[in-house]
């Protein structure tokens, strides 16, 4: 009786073992399947991006009135008359054509203005890349993904822990259009995180090109920081693309698009004091305290405080 009991031990035991390794297996194989869903997603949205995008930088020529050079006229009409399905397909001929008018000298001249297109910044990046992004056996690296722009739309939420601690962090659109679906859901929320893109302060809304996107931003902030749901709620705000905004403080002056500025416009910490004193002064009040912090998404590493 003792042997079959130890027999029929050792099978369940066996059993097991082997339940443990298939459960073992199937996860890994899941998740390689987020991972290659994931890539795949951002992959298209890329190429998709790279070629939407230069077609907006090249309509954009005649709106700044900026010539192409005579020999790309006929490149840059075949590359608006080019179907949004081959944007996510590798088209020889389409890539060749991006890639030749990438290097024209007025497209090149309108990219340097291309806060007044709606063209992102990391637009340049991609068209450095053309070649290996159109290869068939391309997958997005970790710089690909991170300059990649997808737009936050509805409620999302991931929950973790630090330090045994746990967090629930609920990113929301930003847009005009997303704003009404989240404000309801923070009735227990303890901080906010405010994030802000520098770099912004010379360009426009999408959603209305008369309306400059940093005072956009700041009235946001003033409306959701005094909501009744986060009164006396601390703040962090997070004034992202640093690096993007040295950069441009070169060759942008910030006071042509805010006059109260009177610093010198290569003077970055001047710049970026002034504009984060503006959130603050409209967030502030004697229940809570506002930590800014100035960071540069695309860099991890890269998460410095300041006041």
């Amino acid at each position: 009786m003792g042997n079959k009991k130890n027999k029929q031990k050792k099978k369940d035991s066996k059993k097991n073992e082997l339940l443990e390794k298939q459960i073992k297996n199937e996860k890994k194989q899941e998740g390689k399947e987020v991972k290659l869903l994931v890539l795949e997603l951002y992959k298209e949205t890329i190429r998709h991006n790279l070629v939407k995008d230069t077609k907006i930088l090249v309509t954009g020529m005649g709106t700044l009135e900026i010539d192409f050079e005579p020999e790309n006229m006929v490149l840059a009409r075949e590359l608006l008359r080019s179907e949004d399905k081959q944007c996510t397909e590798k088209t020889e001929e389409l890539n060749n054509t991006i890639e030749t008018i990438w290097q024209d000298s007025g497209l090149k001249e309108c990219f340097e203005a291309r806060s007044l297109l709606q063209i992102p910044d990391t637009h340049g990046y991609y068209l450095d890349n053309l070649e290996r992004i159109t290869q068939e056996n391309y997958e997005p690296t970790d710089q690909d993904i991170l300059y990649c722009r997808i737009p936050t739309t509805g409620v999302n939420s991931v929950d973790f822990e630090v330090e045994g601690n746990p967090w629930l962090v609920v990113d929301v659109g930003g847009q005009r259009s997303e704003r009404r679906k989240w404000i309801h859901h923070f009735g227990d929320v303890t901080m906010i995180a405010y994030v802000v893109a520098l770099s912004e302060y010379d360009q426009k809304l999408f959603e209305d090109e008369a309306i400059n996107r940093m005072v956009e931003s700041i009235s946001l902030f003033e409306s959701t920081a005094n909501n009744e749901f986060f009164e006396g709620m601390n703040c962090i705000i997070m004034f992202n693309k640093i690096d993007l905004f040295e950069k441009k403080l070169t060759r942008t002056s910030l006071k042509k698009w805010f006059t109260e500025y009177q610093g010198e416009d290569n003077d970055i910490e001047s710049a970026k004091q002034f504009l984060s004193n503006l959130f603050i002064e409209v967030g502030k009040n004697e229940k809570r305290e506002i930590f800014p912090l100035y960071t540069c998404g695309i860099n991890p590493k890269n998460l410095n405080g300041g006041t």
